[in-house]
């Protein structure tokens, strides 16, 4: 498993590509984040220690964290340089420049020291993802032992996912929406598959109303 088996369009990184993320983030998506955020510490158990949310973007996730966990260390980490500083803008626009720090990187090969992280979280990132494998490889590096992934994608609940469709394709028919299509029971084996290679035998995939997201576990 190599490319993301949504075979989603590749979004642009750009400067263009990344205000039109803002914008979309902060009104359509606004509302889903506060409820990803809780379904994270839900599924981890984890609401202290340093958490990493990759493919950060314009930082709604990572803000929603700090602010649903107020004793956690956020990092906004994201590709693309125009996507961290917008970012960096949202985030000091709502005073939480002192919860939450930015970084500009590849998620394949990333500046974090072994164990750096006790939460990872990720929204919709993971299915542009160049490798999966190397990818998973290295944020099982990254994760500190008793730490915890959240990372897929979804809109937390049933009634949000639908509102959000609803709204995205009212603007855009086109609109390609990784969502829509359903991961089946060959990929969560391929999934599983994976996880084993790279070393990482606890691990958890929800697949429901809140989205598909992964949960990988370090234990000691």
């Amino acid at each position: 498993m190599s490319r993301n088996w949504t075979q989603s369009r590749t979004p642009a990184f750009d400067e263009t590509g990344a205000r039109k993320m803002n914008e979309i983030a902060k009104t359509v998506f606004a509302p889903i984040y506060p409820v990803i955020a809780r379904n994270a510490m839900a599924a981890t158990g984890i609401r202290q220690g340093v958490c990493i949310d990759l493919g950060s973007g314009p930082a709604m996730l990572a803000m929603a964290m700090a602010r649903e966990a107020p004793e956690m260390d956020i990092v906004a980490f994201d590709f693309s340089e125009a996507s961290r500083d917008i970012g960096r803008e949202n985030i000091a626009e709502a005073g939480l420049a002192d919860r939450i720090r930015t970084e500009a990187g590849d998620v394949h090969a990333m500046p974090f020291d072994d164990g750096e992280a006790d939460l990872i979280v990720s929204r919709g990132s993971m299915f542009f993802w160049d490798n999966l494998k190397d990818a998973f490889r290295e944020i099982y590096r990254i994760l500190a032992v008793g730490g915890a992934t959240y990372i897929g994608g979804g809109f937390g609940n049933r009634e949000l996912k639908d509102q959000v469709i609803a709204e995205m394709l009212k603007r855009d028919p086109t609109w390609d929406c990784y969502a829509k299509k359903k991961a089946d029971a060959d990929s969560h084996r391929r999934f599983a598959e994976l996880f084993r290679e790279i070393g990482c035998p606890v691990f958890k995939i929800i697949d429901d109303d809140t989205g598909f997201w992964v949960v990988l576990s370090k234990t000691a």
